[in-house]
């Protein structure tokens, strides 16, 4: 309605219906770049325009790191002494149960949905008692998803699966050979104590406390040419991870390491040859050092993440001091390496549809 329309309306209707016609017109001023886009994309024949990569995002926004796996090496200390070791005891700390619990909770708020706790040698600490209850608060608290150890499986009793075992997924012990002198050699050993007699007692308490049974093996030059199909297939592990042996600045070589595992090192030849020969065993997960390196994430026993891209590990600040979110971000994590080495897998044993 015009000017010269509204002057024949009553003083009080037209003073209400200019008020209406100049929020219309704020309205349309608003709506009309929207309008315009709207009309533009349903034209006949054209398709709607599609957004660019990082529209609605603000400039230089990153996607914040979701810590899905992480291994948690809480302590250091170890009893064996493993030629190759690439995390080896250069400090005796472990940080407090609360403080861990209090991490291991941050860690949950930001997205972890499984934890793998490893060493050194976790059963080390109080006797188990340490690792044990972390592995209750984890599954009982903090109900997540997977919870798994990594351990050599010296120091493991049967009481421990009586009061824990319930709350543990996942059992990974580590040995790499059937030949116990090939294990005294590697330094797998302790005293008197039978690596391979104990291995077979550590598999059969897993049956019996409903805990899967994984199998780690490190290739190196003293079991690169053994044959392991018959012991493997024995023991049926849920995963058998078969790891190309790593050199770590500053851990197995270098002037500050405490270990030199240079005489360990094989080539990538002789790696892929060793899986050539057990590729019938169905379990088998191998990881080269390509895989290995950036494809973990792994905390220290500060609760830093370790960042491995430039042959040595180089820490984040602490979890617990700057959060989730900042300390991942040091982290160097590969997750695209991390998906292609298979770290996503079916890992909660209630899933897994086990005969115990």
């Amino acid at each position: 309605m015009h000017l010269a329309e509204m002057r024949g309306l009553p003083q009080a209707l037209a003073m209400l219906l200019r008020v209406l016609q100049a929020q219309l017109s704020a309205l349309w001023l608003c709506l009309a770049p929207f309008s315009c886009r709207l009309r533009g994309a349903l034209l006949p024949g054209r398709s709607p325009p599609l957004l660019e990569e990082g529209a609605g995002e603000p400039d230089g926004a990153e996607v914040p790191t979701v810590p899905t796996s992480v291994n948690y090496h809480f302590t250091r200390q170890c009893n064996y002494r493993c030629g190759f070791c690439f995390h080896t005891a250069k400090t005796s700390f472990v940080l407090p149960l609360e403080e861990a619990k209090r991490g291991l909770a941050m860690l949950k708020e930001a997205g972890m949905e499984k934890i793998n706790f490893s060493g050194g040698e976790p059963f080390l600490q109080e006797r188990g008692e340490f690792v044990g209850k972390l592995v209750q608060f984890c599954k009982q608290e903090l109900k997540l998803p997977s919870v798994s150890i990594v351990s050599n499986g010296s120091m493991i009793r049967e009481r421990w699966f009586k009061r824990y075992g319930e709350y543990l997924d996942i059992l990974a012990v580590s040995c790499d050979s059937f030949d116990e002198e090939v294990n005294v050699l590697i330094g797998r050993g302790q005293g008197n104590k039978n690596h391979i007699e104990n291995l077979q007692r550590l598999r059969k308490w897993c049956q019996d406390y409903a805990v899967a049974f994984k199998l780690n093996s490190v290739i190196n030059r003293f079991n690169v040419d053994e044959d392991m199909n018959e012991q493997v297939k024995a023991l049926n592990p849920v995963r058998w991870k078969v790891f190309q042996c790593l050199l770590i600045e500053g851990e197995n070589t270098g002037e500050d390491a405490l270990r030199e595992a240079e005489k360990f090192i094989i080539s990538n030849e002789d790696f892929e040859r060793f899986l050539d020969r057990h590729r019938e065993v169905s379990c088998l997960v191998p990881e080269s050092n390509q895989k290995m390196r950036d494809s973990y994430l792994i905390l220290d026993e500060y609760m830093r993440f370790l960042n491995c891209r430039n042959g040595r590990k180089e820490p984040s600040k602490s979890v617990l001091d700057v959060g989730v979110e900042h300390a991942i971000k040091f982290s160097g994590f590969d997750e695209k390496m991390f998906l292609n080495r298979g770290g996503k897998y079916v890992w909660s044993k209630a899933d897994m549809k086990l005969e115990w």
